[in-house]
């Protein structure tokens, strides 16, 4: 059983959706060989210093989700994509601790492999992001030198947030709003998500 963090353990204590499901995946997760971390907010699992997987609540259904889930031969067909934005994370949806306890042996397969492929140094590799930049985030860039090499300076994932969400917006406005508020994030290597 792998090293349980305190504080994923308040984290559950204080779950209000899905706390039975969430706490039977913990379960299976934690008779695997990972340990758990409390990061951006949440559970993760994680073995060989990657992040392997991550326990989601929504608003109707709670969901596992794997990494690089993009590497996991899928023979149960239960892994999609969380989003239409999604290129590396798969996730398996839930909706009641039944299910779980049966696909119990599948989600340990999936998760033992995911771990042998973070033990093997494999990534996934992603086409060239082909994502064109909205007209306003390019003047910003052009006008502030240190912004723009802040933001080339990002990870590319923390880049295509970005611009998605800069793109996003429908009018010149409001994405113009929307780099300004951004700004500070950027300046400090940080992706939307960070903290």
């Amino acid at each position: 059983m792998g090293n349980m963090d305190r504080r994923c353990g308040i984290w559950f204590d204080k779950a209000t959706v899905w706390r039975a499901e969430l706490l039977a995946l913990r379960e299976i997760l934690l008779h695997g060989p990972v340990d758990e971390a409390f990061k951006w907010r949440g559970p993760v699992y994680t073995a060989h210093g990657g992040n392997i997987a991550v326990l989601w609540a929504m608003k109707h259904q709670c969901g596992l989700g794997f990494f690089k889930g993009a590497l996991l031969d899928d023979p149960a067909q239960i892994l999609v994509a969380p989003g239409p934005n999604s290129r590396a994370t798969r996730m398996i949806a839930f909706t009641d601790v039944a299910t779980i306890r049966a696909q119990a042996d599948v989600i340990t397969k999936y998760l033992l492999k995911a771990i042998e492929n973070e033990a093997a140094g494999l990534r996934v590799t992603f086409a060239k992001d082909d994502l064109d930049l909205p007209e306003e985030l390019n003047a910003a860039l052009a006008a502030d030198p240190v912004l723009n090499d802040a933001f080339m300076a990002l990870t590319p994932g923390r880049r295509r947030g970005y611009i998605l969400h800069f793109a996003g917006a429908k009018q010149a406005k409001t994405r113009a709003a929307r780099i300004e508020k951004w700004t500070p994030l950027i300046l400090q290597g940080k992706g939307m998500h960070d903290r």
